[in-house]
């Protein structure tokens, strides 16, 4: 019998297409680990097959042997996502690693996706992990864009402008390409700040914001291209 490496998870979701009257639906299902209930446990075999159990329901099995071509696979932070296409259709899937704490998940992540490569490749966007006494909500991190067009600009004091801004000029700003300090006007927060904590923690627990957050970027690049 073939051995397999594991890992426990925090959480697991696999996006479900629901075909109805007005077209496709899709919408994620969510198996959490909960406290005395059974682990969900991660594991890939030498035999070459990725596993997803929750006690002795098996939740997911993929083959990964030969499925660099239909099988996509991503990590960040302690969440790796694998995207499967076959003839146009697909499904995926995402798992959050347990630890206790972050840095233990982040690190639990890594390894899985380490040993995920000895079958197919794995994109990974890099998380600086804090020394073993630091807390990680204490590591400052930096974010650099670039843009192969205005590389010198992006580094430059933001522009201070006045009254209304195109679309486009407000696109560009939220991408970072041309920096703008914004009037009182774009400043202007619907909410209390105290309320914008709790919307956003609510939006990265649901497994479908990073592909909203993906998808509002896209259409903001579109908007640049009008």
């Amino acid at each position: 019998m073939a051995s397999c490496v594991k890992w426990r998870l925090k959480r697991y979701g696999r996006l479900i297409q629901d075909p109805g009257e007005t077209g496709k639906r899709e919408s994620w299902k969510i198996f959490e680990a909960k406290k005395g209930g059974p682990e969900i446990i991660f594991m890939i075999s030498d035999s070459g097959y990725l596993m997803v159990l929750q006690g002795q329901e098996c939740l997911e099995t993929l083959p990964l042997i030969g499925a660099g071509n239909v099988l996509k696979a991503h990590q960040k932070s302690d969440n790796l996502m694998l995207r499967k296409t076959v003839k146009g259709s697909g499904c995926m899937i995402r798992m959050q690693f347990d630890g206790s704490n972050k840095s233990q998940a982040i690190k639990e992540c890594l390894s899985a996706a380490e040993r995920l490569r000895e079958f197919l490749p794995v994109n990974t966007l890099e998380d600086a992990l804090p020394p073993n006494n630091q807390p990680l909500a204490d590591v400052p991190v930096t974010v650099t864009q670039q843009c192969p067009q205005q590389g010198e600009a992006a580094r430059a004091e933001p522009e201070v402008v006045q009254g209304s801004l195109s679309i486009k000029r407000l696109a560009e700003n939220l991408l970072g390409i041309t920096p703008l300090t914004l009037p009182g006007l774009y400043r202007h927060a619907p909410s209390q700040p105290r309320d914008l904590d709790a919307f956003v923690r609510v939006c990265l627990l649901d497994p479908s914001f990073p592909a909203f957050v993906e998808q509002v970027e896209g259409e903001l690049r579109k908007i640049l291209e009008e």
